[in-house]
């Protein structure tokens, strides 16, 4: 079976992918990653795919229109997010019209959610899978080409007779079942080209993998294990995952990093010291970054620097305690502030995520927060202010708080595709979000102790140069816009 498998075309550079999908202010993009692991199941079982990444190749509707208007795919599968979710659904409307045989199936955060609000958007939805939809679709194109009933699809939801069915949900897939699966950097190999992608905290050019799905913690914002891979960690086998760095490290020789894009790797201590004893004792070398909680403990750090790892990414959050509860974060302050030291002894380099307006949140918490990122001094540091998506609990507190600004899918993205504010808080408006956060990088990036302190990291580990230049370049345009938070914030200090 021919089968299009498009993360569609909408913004150049908007990552979809990604846990908050927008243009980034640091220019990061993602690897359409879950739609190049479904077309590796589906390639493995015969079909015949196209994966079609058009913003990050900056691919039009009408180049697609051309290639379904030619190819005349059987199956076509597009992929959707919050903030594009409009423009997603015109384009399946779009290629419907010209290949009205081609089954239609959307898939991804978004839609897996608001599965019935979908199937009624347009009559040019055939489907929609939910949740991991690899299985899902193979097992749909399976239906499709042999003729049998989609109702023994499990995961998909459909219409009939003007009926909105929702089969049973499919298992989630387990350890044994990943490891069967091809290896995405495969995918990658055929499908697409790996300098389209680009993370500011990651050596350029890389790929990113994932060695396992799902998250044993229960943060209130997170978007993948609350609408996407589900709760509870499932990985790969050590030597399956190790097997593919070596595959990378053959195929791939312009790859400067790996990026493991698990929601934490290190969640299981024991998996993560086996990982990198299996990559030393390959004598493979590499270099590879991956994300953390701020709750790892010295010994395993220390393990991964010698296994390669250059850098965690590393979702701090607050410095307020009673904030980090309220998300339901399940670290400690005084945790965190031992395992940045442990870092620097490890010589680990980390990326932390500051976010600002969960629930708690003042101007003097803001305030608090950026003065204990400064102490933390983390290689880079991003602040954010919330973003609230279907189907996580965040979203739901701040629809149950009437902290919505909008409910209209669009208005999650300004006119530039940089993320827009759409909650307010009891304490803090929209515009004091945005400006908070405008502020909280200046503080913290124009300070000549850190300027100093990059230079001397692209001077001593020149690797790291390029991609120093590479995000700062596009996050500079960004940095000066401090409006008149720092000055409203004196104002109320001093009254």
């Amino acid at each position: 079976m021919k089968i299009l498998m498009l993360n569609p075309p909408f913004l150049y550079k908007f990552s979809r992918t990604s846990r908050s999908p927008a243009i980034s202010k640091g220019g990061c993009i993602y690897f359409p990653i879950w739609m190049a692991y479904t077309t590796g199941v589906l390639e493995q079982n015969g079909h015949e795919v196209k994966l079609i990444d058009a913003p990050a190749a900056g691919i039009t509707l009408e180049k697609v229109i051309e290639l379904v208007k030619e190819w005349k795919p059987e199956l076509m599968v597009v992929d959707s997010s919050t903030a594009s979710y409009k423009t997603d659904v015109h384009v399946v409307e779009e290629l419907k019209k010209i290949n009205p045989l081609g089954f239609s199936v959307m898939v991804g955060t978004h839609v897996g959610v608001l599965t019935d609000e979908t199937l009624k958007e347009s009559e040019k939805i055939d489907a929609v899978a939910r949740g991991e939809h690899d299985f899902i679709i193979r097992d749909l194109a399976d239906a499709l080409e042999n003729k049998k009933p989609l109702s023994k699809v499990r995961g998909l939801s459909y219409k009939s007779n003007e009926k909105i069915i929702n089969n049973p949900d499919m298992p989630q897939i387990d350890s044994k079942d990943l490891d069967k699966m091809p290896f995405v950097s495969e995918v990658y190999k055929t499908h697409l080209k790996i300098e389209d992608y680009f993370y500011p905290s990651v050596l350029f050019p890389e790929v990113t993998l994932i060695t396992g799905r799902g998250c044993n913690y229960r943060c209130t914002f997170c978007l993948w294990p609350q609408t996407l891979t589900g709760r509870g960690y499932r990985p790969r086998s050590v030597n399956n995952v190790v097997d593919e760095f070596e595959w990378i490290q053959k195929n791939f020789p312009q790859s400067k990093d790996i990026m493991i894009e698990d929601d934490t790797l290190t969640q299981d201590k024991e998996r993560t010291i086996a990982l990198c004893k299996e990559i030393l004792n390959r004598k493979l070398k590499l270099v590879w970054t991956c994300n953390s909680r701020a709750d790892i403990d010295l010994e395993t750090m220390q393990w991964m620097k010698k296994a390669g790892c250059r850098l965690m990414c590393v979702g701090f959050e607050s410095a307020d305690q009673q904030i980090l509860n309220n998300i339901k974060k399940g670290t400690k302050i005084e945790k965190i502030e031992e395992f940045m030291v442990d870092s620097k002894k490890a010589g680990l380099l980390i990326h932390g995520c500051f976010m600002l307006g969960n629930h708690g949140e003042t101007k003097e918490t803001i305030k608090k927060t950026v003065k204990w990122a400064k102490k933390l001094e983390p290689d880079t540091a991003q602040f954010f202010p919330l973003m609230v998506y279907p189907g996580t609990e965040a979203f739901k507190w701040a629809q149950e708080n009437k902290y919505l600004t909008t409910e209209k899918w669009e208005d999650w993205l300004n006119k530039d595709g940089t993320h827009n504010t759409i909650i307010h808080t009891e304490h803090l408006s929209p515009k004091e979000l945005v400006e908070g956060c405008d502020w909280a990088r200046n503080e913290f990036y124009m300070r000549p102790s850190y300027i100093l302190g990059r230079l001397k990291l692209a001077l001593t580990r020149p690797e790291e140069a390029p991609r120093l230049l590479k995000g700062g370049k596009t996050f500079l345009k960004y940095l000066f816009n401090v409006d008149s938070w720092k000055k409203n914030a004196a104002e109320k200090q001093e009254k």
